[in-house]
């Protein structure tokens, strides 16, 4: 497997390198919104880019897209309707879906949901919640909603679907396990043993994938405990990967 970045997926992904020749992994992309046009521009250039030198080398793509583009009002959350967008950021994903299929390359293109993990940089989402639980007042929206994802599991579901010889496709890579950003929040105090002020903003948005797709190809992801609760297990493994909850709280409070 070729991997090109070497952010926090492409190092998760980094034990699969000398598995599945003939794959290119895109790992390079925008990490987050909003952000200007020059970074989704950049991100055009490159999967251009990297079209060409799957074209070239007969290659197939796995491109990272986003679950973000289900949280359009009436959209089915499925791969098989019509995508509804409701971000600048699941627009520019959707649109370089589009590239990349009428491209002629083969692929994979993988809608990913929250994949949380160790190393997580801090602007995402449970990195920055956590910092925001320990010291002491945090924002949320009011019925938000986020399908989460373990690093490690994200790494076992590429790695079999790349097993099963998938080509020119588009799967939902997620948990099934869709909640409230609230239930996530409540969550890290209880783990934490703290109590947070909360703002509450309304405006929010629910990227809630479906994940039959996902089941139908490897039906093995049944034992890696998807479905409700999976997100508590997910943030407990989080918590515990690099140090202990004591350690963590005592970092984010600024404490000795």
């Amino acid at each position: 497997m070729e991997i090109i970045g070497n952010g926090f997926l492409a190092r998760h992904l980094a034990p699969l390198s000398t598995e599945h020749s003939g794959t290119t992994v895109l790992a390079a992309g925008v990490p987050t919104h909003p952000l200007p046009d020059t970074e989704h521009q950049r991100e055009t250039r490159l999967v251009d880019d990297t079209i060409q030198h799957c074209l070239r080398r007969d290659r197939m793509l796995v491109f990272f897209s986003t679950v973000s583009m289900y949280g359009g009002p009436g959209g089915p959350g499925d791969e098989s309707g019509p995508p509804v967008a409701s971000t600048r950021y699941g627009q520019h994903k959707l649109d370089l879906e589009r590239m990349i299929k009428a491209s002629g390359a083969r692929h994979l293109i993988l809608r990913l949901g929250y994949v949380l993990g160790p190393d997580e940089p801090g602007f995402r989402l449970l990195a920055a919640l956590l910092t925001q639980v320990l010291a002491g007042r945090v924002r949320v929206q009011r019925g938000a909603r986020r399908d989460m994802l373990h690093v490690s599991d994200f790494v076992t579901v590429v790695d079999a679907l790349l097993r099963t010889g998938v080509c020119d496709e588009t799967v939902n890579v997620a948990s099934g396990d869709c909640v409230e950003v609230t239930t996530i929040v409540r969550h890290l105090e209880h783990r934490l043993g703290v109590s947070a002020q909360w703002q509450v903003t309304d405006n929010s948005i629910e990227h809630c994938p479906s994940v039959r797709k996902l089941r139908r190809l490897i039906p093995e992801v049944d034992r890696l405990g998807f479905g409700p609760g999976y997100h508590r297990t997910a943030i407990d493994r989080y918590l515990a990967a690099a140090r202990t909850v004591d350690a963590v709280r005592t970092e984010g409070t600024g404490n000795p």
